[in-house]
C-alpha cells in the first residue's frame, strides 16, 4: 500500500430499534473482505460523487432494504489500523428505526451472507472497530433521549404512555418510575391525546402522538 494516497472514506451504521423491551442494533454478516464470517455494521465506502449521508442511505438500502431511518453522524473512526487491508477512515452513523413492519430488513446484492437484529449490549465479536462504534452510538443515544424528543423516531404515529415508557427504558438500560415519568412527560409540550384507545390484557390505555415528529430540545429526564 502507498502510504502517501489519500485514505479512503467510508461509512458505517448502527441501526437501532426496539424489539421486546430491548435496544437492538442490525448486523451483518461479511462475506468477503478481511473478516469473512465476522458480523459488522452495515456500511461501505463513499462514491466520489456523493455526499457521506448520500452514501450511508444508499448502504442501508442496497445491503438491507432499509429506507426512511433517522439518521445523524455520530464520530470519524480513523485508527491506521481500523482495516488491515488499507488506510480507511470511516464517519459512523447513528439511526433509529420504529420496530414493526418498518423494520424488517432483506439481504441485498450479494455483499453480506446474513443480517440480524441483536440486542445492543448482548454483542457477538466484531469486525473492525465496530464494537467501539456500537458502544459510542449507545451512548449518544442514552443522552441524546434526555435532552430531546428524539424516542420519536423508534415508536409508531399512535402510541400509549406505557408503550413510550418502555423504548425510554430499552434505551436507557433501567427501570423509571412510572408515574413520576408520566407527570414529567404530560407536562411538556411534547405529546397530544388522540381519540380512541388501545385494547390489552389489562384496561384500555389512552393513545397518543408526538406534536411535533421533527428534532427538539426539551428536557424529558
Amino acid at each position: 500500500m502507498n502510504r502517501a494516497s489519500a485514505p479512503a472514506v467510508a461509512v458505517d451504521v448502527a441501526l437501532f430499534t426496539v424489539r421486546d423491551a430491548t435496544l437492538q442494533v442490525l448486523l451483518v454478516r461479511a462475506r468477503h473482505g478481511p473478516f469473512p464470517g465476522w458480523w459488522a455494521l452495515p456500511g461501505g465506502r463513499v462514491a466520489e460523487s456523493e455526499s457521506l449521508d448520500d452514501a450511508a442511505r444508499r448502504e442501508l438500502r442496497a445491503q438491507t432494504g432499509v429506507t426512511g431511518a433517522y439518521l445523524e453522524q455520530l464520530y470519524t473512526f480513523g485508527s491506521p489500523t481500523r482495516d488491515p487491508r488499507d488506510r480507511v477512515v470511516s464517519v459512523a452513523y447513528v439511526g433509529l428505526l420504529p420496530a414493526g413492519p418498518a423494520a424488517r430488513v432483506a439481504l441485498g446484492s450479494g455483499k453480506y451472507a446474513d443480517l440480524a437484529w441483536t440486542p445492543a449490549t448482548r454483542l457477538p465479536p466484531l469486525a473492525y472497530d465496530h464494537r467501539t462504534v456500537v458502544r459510542t452510538a449507545v451512548a449518544r443515544l442514552r443522552a441524546k433521549v434526555q435532552y430531546t424528543n428524539l424516542v420519536y423516531t423508534l415508536l409508531p404515529r399512535a402510541f400509549t404512555l406505557g408503550e413510550l415508557q418502555a423504548v425510554y427504558e430499552a434505551i436507557l438500560g433501567r427501570g423509571l418510575d412510572r408515574r413520576n415519568f408520566r407527570k414529567k412527560v404530560l407536562s411538556l409540550p411534547l405529546l397530544q391525546r388522540l381519540p380512541g384507545t388501545r385494547r390489552g390484557a389489562h384496561r384500555p390505555a389512552a393513545l397518543y402522538a408526538f406534536q411535533r415528529r421533527r428534532p427538539l430540545v426539551t428536557e424529558v429526564l
